[in-house]
């Protein structure tokens, strides 16, 4: 979850759009849903990866990516205040049948 900068919503999800969502995808993570609070500032997204090399390292090499380094626009800046979390599943999700 971040807290975005007071007014600068609709520049940071140009920049996750546009940057940030093609080069986690890129990377093979899954954005499993992405949501604002535009009254708090708060953008709120469930990323997940289920590679062999696990959710860290890929993270790690993401951000170590040349692509992230340079990115245009780079939201980041945006960013107020950044937490995060590991989760598990509560209940399993129903079959595709």
């Amino acid at each position: 979850m971040y807290t975005i900068k007071e007014d600068k919503m609709d520049e940071w999800l140009d920049g996750w759009t546009r940057s940030v969502l093609p080069l986690r995808r890129k990377f093979g993570f899954r954005v499993e849903g992405a949501w604002i609070i535009r009254d708090e500032n708060r953008f709120i997204w469930v990323l997940s990866y289920d590679g062999p090399d696990g959710f860290e390292a890929r993270d790690a090499a993401y951000y170590d990516s040349p692509d992230r380094k340079s990115m245009k626009p780079d939201p980041a800046p945006l960013i107020e205040k950044a937490e995060s979390w590991f989760v598990t599943a509560a209940i399993e999700p129903p079959r595709q049948n």
